[in-house]
C-alpha cells in the first residue's frame, strides 16, 4: 500500500478489522472522510477484490495501492500477478470461472447498500473469502433493503453529522429553487431516473439553472447536468465557466485553474461524483435530479472538503415537479424522508442541514400527512415483511415509529439499521422484536386497545364516513383544515394525533 498517513479514525476502523475474526462486516463512512483509503490500508495474506457498482468508480481505488493491480471491466481482465483486482459487478458476474473460488483473501463491497441484488449475491455465492467488507456512505433509510442476511455486524460508523462536528468535513446550508421541470412522466430504471427521459424533462432548464447562479451561487462553483447538451447549454449562459464531461482530456488543468480561482464554474455531467479531490468547491448546484442516495450522496461529497476561508459548502437543489417519485435532496443526506411533507410546504426545506430534520418533522405534522400514514406503514410493513400487529404507529420523516398514547407520551422505535436492527429499550435487538414488544405493552397496559386496529373495525371504519362528533372535534382543534368527506378511520388518525402526542417513552 501506498504510505499515506491515516487519520486517527482511519486507524481505528483499519485496526478493529484486522483483528476481526474470518466473517462479513459493514462499515459506515460518510462521503468525504476517506474510505478507500481506509480500505486500502486493511492487512491482506492474499489478494483483494474491490467489486464497484458503477463502472466509472471501478478505477479510481486502484491509485491507493503500491502492488499490482488489474481491472475486470468490459475488455480489460487482471491477470494471475495482480494483487488487488477491482471489477465492475456486472462484469465479474460473467466471469467468476476465471477466479478460484478461494482466490480472494478479501471482498470489499463499495456502495455496500447494493449488496442484496441478485448480481452481487451471485459473486458472494461462489467465493470464499477470510473476509467481505461492505463499505457504505449512504445513511440508512427504514424502506432500504435489508442485509442481515450478508453481513454480520456493523463494525464501524462514522456519519455525516460526526464528521462535520469533528471538523473534518464542512458545514452546509441548504436551498431549493424551483427551475419549473416536470418528472412526473420519466420513468424509473435500476433505482433511478430513466436517462433518456430524464434528459428530455430536463430540456429547457438552462436559462433557470444560470439565472440560480447568478443569484445563489457564492465562490467557486460545481454544476451537475444531466447530459454533455445540458451542461453546454447551461455554460453557454454562465461567463466564464467551462464544460467537464467524459471526453474532456484536460481535466487537471482545468481543476487546478478552478482551485486557482481562475475559473468561477465548471458545469460537469457524470464526472465529479466520486474520488475527484476539489476542496475549493464553495457551491453545489445538484441540476442532475436523481432517486438515488448514493448518486446524490457523491454529488454533494465533491464540496465537503475543507478549504482556507471557506465557511460552509452552499448547497442548491434545483427541483420542480416530482409527482410521487423520491426525488433526493439536501434532506437525503441525513435518511430524512419528504413523503409526508405537503407539496405547498416544501419550499420551507431551508437552512443548515442540521436544521432540517426538525423543519421536515413540524412541516408533516398535519393532517393531510396523517391521513396518508396508515397506508404509509402498510406499506412498509408489508414491502419489509414486519408485522405490526395492528398497532397504530405513525411513520416519520427520520423512519422511526410512533404510538402516541394518552397523557402526552409515546411508544418510539428508531430507525432500523441496515441488519434490520433498532436501540429499544437499552439494546439492539430486531425491527420485529420491537415491533412485538409494543404490541404486547399496550395489551398488557391498555386494555381498551385503543391503539390498535381492529382487523374488522378497521374494514369499517375505512369506508365510513365520519362522525359528526369526529367532524366538530376536527374544525375546533385544525381551524386550516377541511374534514369534508373524510371517513371514520382518517378522522380518528386525525385526533389521535391532536389528542395524543409529546413526551416519548420506550
Amino acid at each position: 500500500m501506498k504510505s499515506i498517513t491515516l487519520r486517527d479514525y482511519q486507524r481505528e476502523c483499519t485496526e478493529i478489522i484486522n483483528n476481526k475474526d474470518p466473517g462479513a462486516y459493514l462499515i459506515q463512512m460518510a462521503t468525504g472522510l476517506g474510505k478507500t483509503v481506509t480500505f486500502a490500508n486493511i492487512e491482506r495474506k492474499g489478494k483483494m477484490l474491490i467489486l464497484s457498482h458503477r463502472e466509472e468508480l471501478v478505477r479510481q481505488p486502484l491509485k491507493y495501492f503500491d502492488c499490482m493491480t488489474g481491472v475486470e471491466m468490459a475488455g480489460e481482465h487482471a491477470t494471475p500477478m495482480d494483487q488487488v483486482v477491482s471489477a465492475s459487478v456486472q462484469t465479474m458476474t460473467h466471469r467468476l470461472e476465471r477466479f478460484a473460488p478461494d482466490e480472494f483473501d478479501i471482498i470489499v463491497c463499495d456502495e455496500a447498500h447494493h449488496s442484496a441484488a441478485r448480481t452481487y449475491r451471485r459473486i458472494f455465492d461462489y467465493f470464499t473469502p477470510r473476509l467481505l467488507l461492505g463499505f457504505t456512505a449512504t445513511p440508512n433509510r427504514s424502506d432500504n433493503v435489508r442485509m442481515n442476511d450478508i453481513y454480520d455486524d456493523i463494525i464501524f460508523q462514522r456519519d455525516l453529522k460526526w464528521g462535520i462536528k469533528s471538523g473534518y468535513l464542512s458545514d452546509i446550508y441548504c436551498r431549493r429553487v424551483n427551475i419549473g421541470c416536470d418528472l412526473r412522466n420519466v420513468h424509473s430504471r435500476g433505482g433511478d431516473y430513466a436517462p433518456g427521459e430524464l434528459e428530455k424533462a430536463m430540456d429547457g432548464t438552462a436559462d433557470a439553472i444560470a439565472e440560480t447562479y447568478r443569484t445563489m451561487a457564492a465562490g467557486a462553483t460545481l454544476i451537475f447536468a444531466v447530459s454533455v447538451q445540458h451542461a453546454n447549454d447551461i455554460a453557454a449562459k454562465i461567463p466564464g465557466a467551462v464544460v467537464v464531461t467524459g471526453e474532456t482530456k484536460s481535466r487537471a488543468s482545468i481543476i487546478q485553474a478552478f482551485t486557482d480561482g481562475k475559473i468561477p464554474c465548471i458545469v460537469n455531467c457524470m464526472v465529479f461524483t466520486e474520488g475527484t479531490d476539489i476542496p475549493r468547491v464553495e457551491t453545489v448546484i445538484v441540476a442532475r435530479p436523481t432517486q438515488s442516495d448514493s448518486l446524490y450522496t457523491q454529488m454533494v461529497g465533491r464540496g465537503l472538503r475543507l478549504y482556507p476561508g471557506k465557511e460552509r459548502l452552499n448547497l442548491i437543489d434545483c427541483v420542480g415537479v416530482s409527482g410521487r417519485a423520491s426525488l433526493c435532496t439536501a434532506p437525503s443526506l441525513l435518511g430524512i424522508d419528504l413523503s409526508d411533507v405537503p407539496e405547498k410546504r416544501l419550499s420551507e426545506m431551508d437552512g443548515m442541514l442540521f436544521e432540517l430534520p426538525e423543519k421536515v418533522e413540524r412541516a408533516a405534522d398535519c393532517p393531510e400527512s396523517w391521513i396518508k400514514n396508515v397506508q404509509i406503514v402498510d406499506l412498509w410493513a408489508q414491502e419489509q415483511k414486519y408485522n405490526t400487529h395492528g398497532v397504530n404507529f405513525f411513520k416519520m420523516p427520520d423512519g422511526s415509529m410512533v404510538c402516541s398514547l394518552m397523557n402526552r407520551e409515546k411508544i418510539v422505535i428508531p430507525c432500523q439499521d441496515e441488519l434490520g436492527r433498532v436501540l429499544f429499550n437499552g439494546r439492539l435487538i430486531p425491527m420485529q422484536s420491537a415491533l412485538d414488544f409494543a404490541y404486547v405493552r399496550l395489551t398488557t397496559n391498555y386494555k381498551d386497545q385503543e391503539y390498535i386496529w381492529n382487523l374488522e373495525k378497521a374494514k369499517y371504519w375505512g369506508k365510513a364516513p365520519a362522525s359528526e362528533k369526529q367532524v366538530q372535534l376536527i374544525q375546533r382543534r385544525c381551524k386550516d383544515f377541511d374534514p369534508t368527506g373524510l371517513t371514520k378511520m382518517e378522522a380518528s388518525q386525525i385526533l389521535n394525533r391532536v389528542m395524543n402526542g409529546g413526551r416519548r417513552t420506550a
